[in-house]
């Protein structure tokens, strides 16, 4: 477990409340009918969670039935909105369904596309409900037939680096658990493929803790076609875009963080 912690207190500690706090899992999808069944009710077996929410951005197959039929509870976007926007969309529905007087529920967001491995995000929720940290994120194992030269992750790192002082091993990675206050200072979320790099950096600055947990999942990759290329030419555009809005703002500079 790799930690990083911002200029200011960082996670704050839980007690003996975390054996009874709950986690939502939140799921942004779009057109994955053919695995979020799977996702869904391997989600649903992770302890502590006690809500699965599929948020359907705009899909034009039939994600929302078959999630709904698989034990989620499904909002929908009409339009296409994009993965920040579901995630907003996903944080929204789930305050709204926690119970007056209850702590509000941790936030953990993942992929559709991770079918019956989406069980093993488990990992992330015991740092987040212990107090050891705001955001914990999933570092995959190497995913078969995924493409790429490293100029994406490479560019999302350094950056996260040069504020910090830390290099994530994925900074790239949606599997993530976090505090309902973490999901606020992030706010708003950067839009895009720059979503997990800009709440990262976000957090940091904000001097919340962030640690990374190994987890055991499959999903998707994008590949060496045109098609792949196509996707990390939009991933470089959303990041880079992503870190220089937050250049601007500028944090304070922090001091060196140990690995441990």
């Amino acid at each position: 477990m790799v930690r990083a912690r911002g200029a200011g207190s960082g996670a704050r500690a839980s007690g003996s409340s975390a054996r009874s706090q709950r986690v939502a899992a939140i799921i942004p999808a779009k057109n994955e009918s053919e695995r979020i069944a799977a996702t869904v009710r391997s989600a649903r077996s992770i302890p502590n969670v006690d809500l699965v929410l599929v948020v359907d951005d705009g899909s034009d197959d039939d994600t929302q039935h078959v999630a709904r039929a698989a034990g989620a509870v499904v909002v929908r976007h009409a339009v296409n909105r994009g993965k920040a926007s579901a995630m907003e969309t996903g944080a929204a529905i789930v305050a709204m369904r926690d119970a007056d007087g209850e702590p509000p529920r941790m936030l953990l967001f993942i992929d559709a596309d991770l079918g019956d491995t989406a069980v093993n995000t488990a990992p992330l929720v015991p740092p987040v409900l212990a107090g050891k940290a705001d955001l914990s994120i999933a570092v995959l194992p190497p995913q078969r037939g995924a493409g790429g030269h490293g100029l994406v992750v490479g560019t999302a790192r350094k950056a996260i680096h040069d504020l910090s002082g830390w290099t994530p091993k994925a900074p790239l990675s949606g599997q993530r658990c976090l505090t309902r206050e973490a999901f606020t200072a992030a706010m708003p979320l950067a839009r895009g493929w720059g979503v997990e790099t800009g709440m990262t950096m976000d957090l940091l600055g904000h001097g919340f803790a962030v640690v990374e947990v190994p987890c055991d999942l499959t999903h998707r990759p994008s590949g060496k076609d045109l098609k792949g290329y196509l996707h990390r030419a939009a991933q470089y555009r959303d990041i880079t875009y992503a870190i220089a809005m937050r250049r601007m703002r500028g944090y304070s500079d922090f001091p060196e963080v140990p690995e441990d």
